[in-house]
Order: structure tokens, then sequence, then C-alpha cells
């Protein structure tokens, strides 16, 4: 006579064997994307790498806040002349390259591509759960177009502050010439520096997109790099505009 297995001896979910291969794991210590759900080290990691970019964001922030308030100052300036005690202006409003234009629009994609990047990052971790069951479907990443495309767009914003440099150069504008072209020179070229560390980080990140397989660490480049390339158009805008009615 068939005998009915008490509740005692039923087996708890835990204890059910899924294939053979145990209870799915949706996480892990070493970060690794393909182990499914983000471990809680990529959070923290996210929340510091953040805390650092935001660290920066203060000290480039102060550096070009102290050169656009010596812009101001010194087109303003001046100096009387003791023949004619007229006051006389020495600052000389100069005439943008047109491909400035052409340069903002450049970047301002650039930071579309990147943002599309890390959407499709985040994404990515936000199903790792998902797609970590047996027979669940894993959505493609598309990230390393999007992070190419961002540096074909911001390697064009370079070459075209380097052609405005060569443009006033070939009209015999230099840095000493004026105090609007020494400030011109000076702002644009500060400003490209930084942009440089942006894209090299760029670079890392794409890598990262190819060859690695831990796509927490990369999601956490390309999150603060994101941030940091937004924040570097902002402040292009900024000392375009600032340049061109600050005049």
């Amino acid at each position: 006579m068939a005998r009915y297995p008490r509740s005692d001896e039923l087996e708890s979910p835990s204890s059910i064997d899924h294939g053979g291969s145990g209870t799915p794991h949706y996480g892990g210590g070493d970060g690794s994307g393909d182990s499914g759900d983000a471990s809680p080290d990529y959070y923290q990691n996210l929340r510091r790498y953040r805390l650092f970019v935001f660290l920066v964001f203060i000290g480039v922030f102060i550096f070009f806040t102290a050169l656009s308030s010596a812009y101001i100052i010194r087109r303003g300036n001046g100096h009387v002349d003791w023949q004619t005690g007229a006051f006389v202006r020495d600052w000389q409003p100069l005439t943008l390259p047109s491909i400035l234009w052409m340069n903002t629009l450049l970047l301002a994609l650039s930071s579309c591509a990147l943002e599309f990047a890390r959407r499709n990052l985040v994404r990515q971790v936000a199903i790792a759960p998902a797609v970590a069951v047996p027979g669940v479907a894993r959505e493609k990443k598309y990230s390393a177009p999007w992070l190419a495309l961002t540096l074909i767009l911001g390697g064009g914003f370079l070459a075209g502050q380097f052609l405005a440099w060569e443009r006033l150069r070939a009209a015999g504008v230099f840095i000493a010439t004026n105090p609007s072209s020494s400030f011109f020179y000076i702002l644009t070229a500060s400003h490209a520096a930084h942009l440089i560390g942006g894209m090299l980080a760029l670079i890392y990140a794409a890598g990262l997109s190819i060859f690695s397989t831990k796509l927490e660490r990369e999601v956490v480049v390309v999150d603060v790099t994101s941030w940091y390339w937004h924040f570097m158009g902002l402040l292009w805008i900024y000392i375009f505009l600032l340049m061109r009615f600050a005049q």
C-alpha cells in the first residue's frame, strides 16, 4: 500500500536539484558580468569612483572659474593715456573661427553616443539575474560601437580645435597678438588637454568592452567616464558662449 510522505520528509525549495547544478547563482564577489546580478562590490565601486570624479569636477571647475574671471577682468582693463588723459583699452575683440560651431556639434553628438553606451551597459547589469537562468536568451551588448563612435566624434572635435588655431595663425593672430587671443588659446588648449584625459579613459573602456568578460568593471569605467565627458561638453559650451558674447 502506497505511503504518502510526511510533511517533515518533504524537500525544501532550496534543496531541489535544478538539473544537478543547484540553485542558480546570481552574484559574485569577483564582479564578473557572467555570474548574473551585480555584486555589492559593484555598487560600492560605482559610488567610490563617482565620488572621485565629483572631486575632479570641483578642481576643474575652480580652474576654469579662475580663468574666466581673469578673462572678464582683463577685458575691462586698460590704461590712461598721459598725453590726452583718455582711458585706453588694449583689448581687441577676436573674431572666432566659424568652425567652432561644428566642433560644438561634434562634442554634443559624442556625449549622446556615450550616453547610449552607458545606458546599454546599465541595462545589461539590471537584467543579469534573468539571463543567468538556464534557457533565457542573453541580450547582445552594443556598447563597443557607441564607444567607438564617441572616440571618433571626440577626435573630430580635437581636430577641429587644431584647425581653428591654424586658421587664426594664418590670419596673423597668435597667442601674444592681443590679450583676447591669449585667452582664446589658453582656454581652448586647457579644455582640449582635459578632454584628452577623457579620451584615454574611453580607449580603456573600449578595450574592456572588447576583451574583458567582467561586465561590472566595464559599467563602472563607462559610467564615470560618461559623467566626466558630459561635464567637459557643458564646460566647452560655457567657454564658447563666454568668448562669443563677452568680447
